[in-house]
């Protein structure tokens, strides 16, 4: 079955939401220059609310490991996806000192964005589109002909540009283990409820298909 996360929660109404429509995870940004941006207090207080069937992600970029490592050890966070400048040597130490699966997100510009993969010490991959000087967030969908199934060598998670009249799209072209969402389910840069319901649906009728 594909997994649904949905990224960026940041609000008490968010995590009913989540609660109420089940994804599979969720994510907590802890990238200060986010929008959604949810400091390690907040985070705290807003996994206390949810459901704990749902994975509460920590997404970060170019933070030192001990910092990640010490939300890992606080059961703030259950798995971690790195999507900054992070190279393999980083992945590889984070790897040792944490024990919650990681997630290693490519920007994709082009078919050489999938060179190197193997290199990685991380349990899945997430595909995100490439925009000069930003780190996800996009909104822009990148070209699904480019992955190689056999280069990229594990599970992962497809993004960017996201929404539940384009996912059925990315469900058909690839063998994406998951799709994450964020600004595709939100309405004045807030998460619709509505918009989420419809995303999980989008999924849900195109396996059923």
């Amino acid at each position: 079955m594909t997994k649904v996360k949905i990224c960026g929660l940041f609000r008490p109404e968010d995590i009913k939401y989540a609660n109420k429509l089940k994804p599979d995870y969720m994510g907590f940004m802890f990238y200060k220059k986010s929008s959604r941006y949810v400091s390690p207090e907040q985070a705290k207080e807003l996994k206390q609310m949810l459901n704990p069937e749902i994975v509460a992600v920590g997404v970060f970029v170019n933070e030192p490991i001990e910092f990640i490592a010490d939300l890992v050890e606080q059961k703030i966070i259950e798995m971690v996806q790195i999507h900054g400048d992070e190279d393999a040597a980083y992945i590889a130490e984070l790897h040792e000192r944490i024990s919650v699966p990681i997630i290693k997100a490519v920007r994709v510009k082009d078919a050489s964005s999938f060179d190197g993969l193997e290199n990685y010490a991380c349990d899945y991959f997430l595909f995100d589109t490439y925009k000069k000087g930003m780190y996800g967030g996009t909104g822009e969908r990148f070209n699904l002909t480019l992955g190689d199934e056999k280069r990229i060598g594990k599970k992962y998670f497809v993004a960017g540009g996201l929404d539940a009249t384009t996912v059925g799209e990315v469900l058909e072209h690839t063998y994406a283990m998951g799709v994450d969402v964020s600004g595709g389910v939100e309405t004045n840069g807030l998460k619709d409820e509505n918009k989420i319901a419809a995303f999980i649906e989008a999924v849900r009728s195109k396996e059923n298909d």
